[in-house]
């Protein structure tokens, strides 16, 4: 009984890594244009918001402006082009933080994030966050880092209701994602951490200061870009910089 039971419990367990895999495949190479964020925020309006519309539009990481792509790396996990998905003195900070602050701070990366938004549920409880380890170290195995980042600018709350950045660019600036100019894009940037309740057009002192703090983080860590083997301009930047003769 006990030796069918363990074989039942390894049956089970390799179905799970299998199709797990297969999960995290199919979604490196085919535009996922959901998440169950997404479905939570359309519940959560019936009934409650009858104006309420999900927007977002995927577009692939090179219609996308490199200000935005340095931006949110320069506010949300600088060691992105170089960790394994997880920054472990970052973690570690968080936790020595935590322990003697009632403002909890997180230590997730861009990995983590895309991870929980692409495949999870919300929650912060330790079996929600044993599966969002397990499929940041799927993702930072099976994709590159340009298709993490990818999918993130493509998933992530950028407000209420707007998820993505081709969606977030269309609705608070009236453009696309390719010519977002840099303090536009550090503008999103500073409001990740609670979208719904922050604007990049209509920030407070406390946000016009994490802008600039940002914008000077894109000076200085420019090179992030190159890491991503991200073009630092966007050809209609190129274009008006060197026109045709």
């Amino acid at each position: 009984m006990f030796k069918k039971g363990v074989k039942i419990s390894f049956i089970f367990l390799g179905f799970f890594i299998l199709s797990t895999i297969l999960q995290v495949l199919f979604v490196g190479f085919f535009n996922h244009t959901w998440s169950p964020l997404m479905v939570i925020r359309n519940n959560e309006a019936l009934g409650v918001n009858e104006q309420y519309s999900g927007q977002q539009r995927y577009v692939p990481i090179d219609s996308i402006s490199p200000h935005l792509i340095l931006a949110v790396m320069c506010a949300e996990d600088q060691k992105f082009p170089e960790h394994n998905g997880f920054d472990f003195d970052a973690i570690e900070k968080a936790q020595e933080h935590n322990k003697t602050h009632d403002n909890k701070i997180g230590a997730s990366t861009i990995s983590q994030q895309t991870a929980k938004n692409v495949f999870m549920w919300n929650g912060r409880n330790w079996v929600r966050k044993g599966f969002e380890t397990y499929f940041t170290f799927l993702m930072e195995t099976l994709w590159s880092k340009r298709r993490v980042m990818e999918a993130y600018l493509n998933i992530i709350e950028m407000g209420d209701g707007i998820f993505g950045a081709e969606a977030a660019a269309r609705y608070y600036y009236d453009k696309s994602a390719n010519d977002l100019t840099e303090h536009e894009a550090a503008s999103i940037a500073a409001i990740l951490p609670n979208p719904k309740k922050w604007s990049p057009t209509e920030p407070d002192r406390k946000m016009a200061r994490k802008i600039r703090n940002i914008l000077k983080f894109m000076v200085k860590y420019k090179h992030l870009l190159d890491d991503l083997g991200i073009v630092r301009e966007t050809a209609k930047n190129k274009k008006a910089k060197h026109p045709a003769r």
